[in-house]
This record gives structure tokens, C-alpha cells and sequence, in this order.
């Protein structure tokens, strides 16, 4: 089966190739830097010919809140369109675990966007709502650093590690279209700053990471249960532990 894989260059996107090959399946690692642009159209017609099933990796270069709105906005809607042209009978997409429960974070608010365009489009689809990669929690804790301090809120988080995040992807990529979301998430659950404080620790960073209620996350407040999925969801077997002795070796 012929699959394109939009961010088929990126941390997830690499490693759902890589499965999906693994299975068999014949693979498009569609990105800008192998001529296939969600964003000027360019080589979108001729990778969609003859697929079957589509996932969206994509992501905004920028974090800016009119950026990364217009990218999601023009990339899903000229990704469709290509993909009604040629008939594509699955359209997969990874969003973000809360993304409707924090209207003040306008990534958040472009990841709702790309959603309705993509319930919107009449292909049969699947939503994959993820929490935050384990692999981001560096940038994390820098983007609440002042001076020695950390700043994060003690709101519940549940990072998963993108080798699960690509092994759930690339299962739904080959199940039938749910039109309707699945939600996936790491198998360990803590406060939000606890969790950070145990990845700094583990680097041996000497930041103090202080517990505040008001710390913002990508602009947004984060609530106790923003971050974390309300109800059934799958859960990656890849803990914080195995993640970073994964991730120490690979360094």
C-alpha cells in the first residue's frame, strides 16, 4: 500500500517511515526538503497519486501565534485538497492532547484549527491527540528559565517518547479510519515541574525548578488536567527511565 508521510523528515516522521517500510508498505517521506511542500503545493499532485493513506507530520516552523495559525491553515488545506483529488481513503493527523481546553495558546489554537479543516473535508480520517514528547522537555525547561529558576505549573503532564508516538501512528496509519480521535500518552503521570525537575536533574543541570501555579506554557495557563487526556487513552510503554537511558546512548 502506497502511504505519504507529510514530516516524513522530522523526529516522528523519520521513525513512522521507518516502521511502515519495515512492514512492507510503499513510503513517501514527503517534506520540503525532498520536493513536497504543504505550503506552496509543490510536488503534492504526483506524491498523492495512488495513495492510499495520508499522514500529517507537518509542522509550523515558527511558534508565533499568526505563523504557526497560517501554516496549519494553508498546509491542511492544500493538503486535502490533494488528497480528495486523488481519491485518499485515510487521513491521518497528530494533534495534541488538551489542545481544546486552552484557547489562550495560540499553537493550541492552530493544532483546533487543522482539526476542523480535517473533519471538514469529507476523507475519512483519524485524530491522534498526543501529550508532549519526552524529547522536548529541554526546551521545556528553558523556555520557563529565569537567571537559576525554573518556573513550571504544577498542573498534571504525561510525556511520551516519540518511538512509541511513531509506533501508534504508524498503527493507526493501517487500521481503518475511526473519524473520530484517539488518544495516546505516556505511561507515567506526574505535576508538570516534577517531571522536569526529574529530566535536570538526570542531565546534572543545577537549575532550581519552582512550582507556579501562573507559569505559562506556549502562552497558555495550564489547569490541573489541561495537559493530560480525560478519558481512555493509549499509553506508551516507554517510561522516563528507559527514555533517557534510550536517549543517553544514542548521544
Amino acid at each position: 500500500m502506497k502511504i505519504v508521510v507529510m514530516g516524513g523528515t522530522g523526529l516522528i516522521g523519520s521513525k513512522t517511515v521507518a516502521i511502515l517500510r519495515q512492514k512492507g508498505h510503499e513510503v513517501i517521506a514527503a517534506s520540503p526538503q525532498n520536493g513536497v511542500n504543504s505550503i506552496t503545493g509543490e510536488g503534492l499532485e504526483n506524491a498523492m497519486r495512488g495513495a492510499k493513506v495520508v499522514v500529517d507530520l507537518a509542522n509550523s516552523p515558527s511558534f508565533e501565534d499568526k505563523a504557526v495559525m497560517e501554516f496549519f491553515e494553508t498546509s491542511g488545506r492544500n493538503l486535502l485538497a490533494a488528497e480528495a483529488a486523488a481519491d485518499v481513503e485515510h487521513h491521518v493527523a497528530l494533534s495534541i492532547v488538551g489542545t481544546d481546553r486552552t484557547p489562550e495558546n495560540g499553537y493550541f489554537r492552530a493544532k483546533v484549527a487543522q482539526e476542523k479543516l480535517v473533519v471538514a473535508s469529507g476523507i475519512p480520517y483519524t485524530i491522534i491527540r498526543s501529550t508532549q514528547f519526552m524529547e522536548f522537555l529541554g526546551g521545556i525547561a528553558a523556555a520557563g528559565t529565569e537567571g537559576n529558576v525554573v518556573r513550571l505549573s504544577p498542573g498534571l503532564f504525561q510525556p511520551i517518547a516519540s518511538d512509541d508516538v511513531a509506533a501508534f501512528v504508524a498503527d493507526v496509519a493501517l487500521a481503518a479510519p475511526r473519524n473520530g480521535i484517539v488518544e495516546i500518552a505516556g505511561p507515567e503521570r506526574a505535576p508538570f515541574d516534577q517531571i522536569v525537575a526529574r529530566y535536570l536533574k538526570a542531565v546534572g543541570d543545577s537549575r532550581e525548578v519552582v512550582r507556579d501555579p501562573q507559569a505559562r506554557y506556549f502562552g497558555g495557563l495550564v489547569e490541573e488536567h489541561s495537559l493530560v487526556p480525560l478519558g481512555e487513552a493509549r499509553l506508551g510503554s516507554i517510561g522516563f527511565d528507559e527514555w533517557f537511558r534510550r536517549s543517553q546512548a544514542k548521544a
